[in-house]
């Protein structure tokens, strides 16, 4: 494994801490601040071991963006165990406005794109519709160690974005090590270019960009002020496990997993789940408030047809299925392998779908993403040693199809010696041990608490992808740890009908960032985040007010309606 040191110099060291403990606040670094010319932000001015800055060029405001200083770079180029080119590529956009604070922008999927350090990577529903660089943060995104597209691996078709799998440096850098490496390097970049180190720091993702910040809470909490969780996949390679659930589950409707369910069938079982659970947070407005009282109240055994197959019931293959798979893998011996899942009112939504059982995309044979880029992954990263394929659509579906839940499902913690690809290769880290956070199975976050440092989990319940069970349990568990409340640090906050990070038919854009800085900066605890309705979700029922909004509440509490106008937060109150 690749460690070098992080940085030269006592000065250059101390950067690796978060918030100056009594220090100056934001506000007044920021007036402290001194930018450079951008050009004077150099691979030589750096001076850091294994750090190559490519370019330093001055950018205008554009587009709602303030003047920054665009710096791109990489840490650590090597050549992998498989001959392929790997480094931990970066860019960092530093606002000539500057107001004191450093973003480390986690990003989701696979990783293997820098993506424009702006951030709202493709998620503004959580920034409340303005990005982190408009408001003044200097901004560091990275592809955590590795090329999605590199050309060397197109031989291996959708499986190319995972096949860095192969490499044991590549996989510790996507799991956790690009992120170690570089936040001080993002931290250096910004005490060279303003003369002063940033007053806070904050760390934010959703999906596999959750998973980062929540694994980096575990492992640096005292280097971040804060970490927004969303969606997060902080289990992933169990999450996994699922997809080959799923597909087996839903390929004993049909082979052709696309016809399991038809769009019609999702939306009965959705308007099913309102007519059993809408009423149940005091109001009707065709969404589920608590969704842990909806588990009890609905039962998808009703709308099993009693005679011939209908479009007002399921079939018994459709109920046995969606049974088997909202119920989480298991093993022979019953063990559950990942988590159950709640029924919820965005089941019928095109992210679950689109996940689940039908991509609409005809390269994939319009399989879901399970099937495709989810069957890649397992395969190729996230279970030991990796099994690489052709990558095409119908070799993916049979690798998930001839998943063995008590053979397979244990190599997600396998690690050893095994030939891959004719190479001789030492895993020395299992995928379990660098996707997840060290304390993910009974979490405690000593060091983030000891640091007074927060951590703000949001999740839709309607996600596809990662259970939002998961992050409940995983709240529950840390409660239980920190003398049976953990919300003086840490908060789960459920957003009803959302799919995977956004959309759905939900309230769907609130302002995490801010949340969090008032709580890490100011004390201010979030009670309730307010949500609204995106303007370009086009989930939204047409009864809804477009300015419909609902309060956010921190598990384990709901919006329950008070009374007055149902499209407005303030007629709702978490309890």
């Amino acid at each position: 494994m690749v460690r070098r040191s992080l940085a030269t110099g006592a000065a250059l060291c101390a950067l690796m801490s978060g918030a100056h403990a009594g220090g100056p606040t934001a506000e007044e670094v920021a007036a402290k601040a001194k930018p450079a010319p951008c050009e004077a932000l150099t691979t030589e001015a750096l001076g850091i071991d294994g750090l190559t800055i490519s370019a330093a060029t001055s950018k205008p405001a554009e587009q709602g963006l303030p003047a920054t200083c665009v710096v791109t770079g990489a840490v650590d180029p090597r050549v992998g165990i498989d001959g392929r080119k790997y480094a931990l590529s970066f860019e960092m956009r530093l606002p000539l406005a500057w107001n004191g604070r450093f973003l480390h922008q986690v990003n989701g999927g696979n990783d293997g794109e820098v993506v424009p350090a702006i951030g709202d990577p493709n998620e503004l529903n959580a920034y409340g519709g303005k990005p982190a660089l408009a408001r003044g943060f200097a901004v560091l995104s990275s592809d955590e160690g590795h090329d999605g597209k590199d050309p060397a691996n197109a031989g291996y078709g959708l499986e190319g974005g995972a096949a860095f799998g192969v490499d044991p440096q590549a996989r510790d850098n996507y799991g956790y090590n690009g992120d170690m490496r570089l936040g001080p390097i993002g931290k250096a970049l910004i005490a060279k270019f303003y003369g002063e180190p940033p007053a806070t720091s904050y760390m934010m993702g959703c999906s596999n960009g959750g998973r980062h910040a929540m694994v980096a809470a575990s492992r640096m909490g005292d280097q971040y002020d804060g970490f927004v969780a969303g969606d997060p996949g902080f289990n992933l390679p169990r999450a996994a496990i699922q997809h080959a659930w799923d597909a087996q589950s839903f390929q004993t409707i049909d082979p052709d997993i696309k016809k399991s369910f038809s769009t019609g069938d999702m939306a009965l079982i959705s308007r099913k789940v309102l007519e059993a659970c809408d009423k149940l947070d005091g109001v009707e407005d065709g969404m589920v408030g608590d969704i842990k009282a909806c588990q009890k109240a609905f039962h998808l055994a009703d709308l099993q047809c009693q005679g011939a197959r209908t479009d007002g019931c399921l079939s018994k293959a459709q109920v046995d299925a969606l049974t088997r798979a909202l119920g989480g893998p298991r093993n022979s011996k019953g063990e559950q392998l990942y988590s159950q899942w709640p029924f919820d009112a965005g089941m019928n939504s095109g992210n679950w779908r689109f996940w689940k059982i039908d991509s609409g995309i005809p390269p994939w044979k319009n399989n879901p993403l399970i099937a495709t880029m989810g069957a890649a992954s397992l395969a190729a990263v996230f279970t030991t040693p990796p099994t690489m394929t052709k990558g095409d659509p119908d070799t993916l579906l049979a690798f998930l199809n001839a998943f063995d839940f008590d053979k397979d499902a244990p190599r997600i913690y396998a690690k050893g010696t095994y030939t891959v690809d004719g190479k001789s290769i030492d895993y020395k880290e299992s995928a379990w041990e660098f996707m997840t956070p060290p304390d993910a199975d009974n979490p405690r976050l000593e060091t983030l608490r000891a640091a007074g440092h927060k951590i703000i989990l949001y999740h839709g319940q309607s996600d596809g992808v990662f259970s939002f069970d998961a992050s409940a349990d995983w709240i529950e568990k840390l409660n239980a740890n920190s003398g049976g409340d953990a919300s003086s640090f840490a908060r789960l906050f459920a957003a009803p009908g959302m799919n995977h990070c956004a959309h759905g038919p939900a309230p769907d854009k609130f302002d995490m960032l801010s949340a969090i800085v008032d709580w890490a900066e100011k004390g201010n605890a979030p009670d309730r985040i307010i949500a609204s309705v995106s303007p370009d979700n086009k989930e939204v029922p047409a009864d809804w007010s477009p300015d419909r909004t609902r309060p956010l509440c921190p598990w384990p509490k709901v919006a329950r309606y008070q009374g007055g106008d149902i499209e407005k937060a303030e007629s709702f109150v978490c309890k």
